[in-house]
């Protein structure tokens, strides 16, 4: 068996298909964004497919990522947007 190496955490902002945005954290975007689109993601994207990855952070520890990632939930979807209108813009 082959462990692949983690170098990261990531946080990650993706849209669904309802135009809804749904947030989270992983060690593997492809692989995640691959489970989100394939119905095995998170309970909230099933059914809301494709989706597609708006912006991500990658971080060092999972502790820096799950900070993050409950810190971009608190932000309303207007926050949230702009947020990703600004990382598009740079």
């Amino acid at each position: 068996m082959v462990l692949k190496q983690t170098t990261g955490f990531y946080t990650y902002i993706i849209r669904c298909a309802d135009d809804s945005l749904y947030t989270g954290w992983t060690v593997d975007l492809d692989q995640r964004m691959c489970a989100h689109n394939e119905g095995r993601g998170a309970k909230y994207t099933r059914g809301r497919g494709p989706v597609q990855l708006v912006a991500s952070w990658e971080l060092a520890s999972k502790s820096e990522a799950m900070k993050l990632e409950r810190a971009l939930k608190q932000l309303s979807r207007r926050e949230k947007q702009g947020l990703i209108n600004e990382l598009a813009v740079h």
